[in-house]
């Protein structure tokens, strides 16, 4: 009798944990994390500019640093080629709170142009307007720039090029409108158009994935 009633008490604590304890059982052991890795689309051409305060600065001084790199025009800087609000909120904000966490070294570059996809070497006025409108601006973190852009953007994939020419883009240039992710190697992994809320709520999430990577990378054993 006492065996019976052992049997049936374990019988019961089955039916009741059993789904939960084998959902456990092959999370841990039967399954590897997976999780979506960023494609690489080559290396970006070395770059230099100016900054607002007058200072020469390279690509090689943001070796090891993810970069994200925008246009903005002085004439238009809200939603001409990109949306600066949504840019500010969803990716600057996000960088920002979180830059002494795993943030810490990624920064936004977002180079004045006359609209025509040309240098603006006067970004005054876009700097003040930065300093002005955005909360917690951190000119380290979101670097107003002039130089020549378009030579960043020149950059093939499958026959493809970013340097697209038309009516249908912001003043004729295409490449106007896309917002570039660079990694550590400044190589591309991500380029989308900067001018939709959802696709800069993608650009924030392949932002994350690619600090994901780096985390995954060195945790593996050297």
């Amino acid at each position: 009798m006492n065996v019976t009633k052992k049997l049936r008490k374990v019988l019961g604590f089955l039916l009741v944990f059993g789904p939960a304890l084998f959902l456990i059982f092959i999370s841990t052991r039967g399954c590897k994390h997976q999780f979506k890795t960023l494609d690489d689309y080559g290396a970006l051409k070395s770059y230099s500019f100016t900054d607002s305060k007058g200072k020469n600065r390279t690509s090689e001084e943001f070796k090891d640093e993810i970069i994200i790199i925008t246009t903005l025009q002085k004439g238009c800087p809200w939603d001409c080629s990109v949306s600066f609000w949504r840019l500010n909120q969803i990716l600057y904000q996000h960088i920002r709170k979180n830059s002494h966490k795993q943030l810490k070294r990624v920064r936004i570059i977002s180079f004045v142009t006359d609209g025509k996809g040309n240098p603006e070497k006067e970004i005054t006025l876009v700097q003040q307007m930065m300093e002005r409108d955005v909360e917690g601006y951190d000119p380290n973190l979101w670097i107003v720039a002039s130089g020549d852009v378009r030579s960043i953007y020149d950059i093939e994939h499958n026959n493809q090029t970013l340097l697209q020419k038309g009516e249908k883009y912001y003043g004729g240039e295409g490449f106007q409108e896309l917002i570039l992710l660079s990694d550590k190697e400044n190589h591309l992994r991500m380029v989308l158009k900067g001018n939709q809320e959802g696709l800069i709520r993608r650009m924030k999430e392949s932002l994350a994935l690619l600090l994901k990577q780096y985390d995954k990378d060195r945790a593996l054993p050297r």
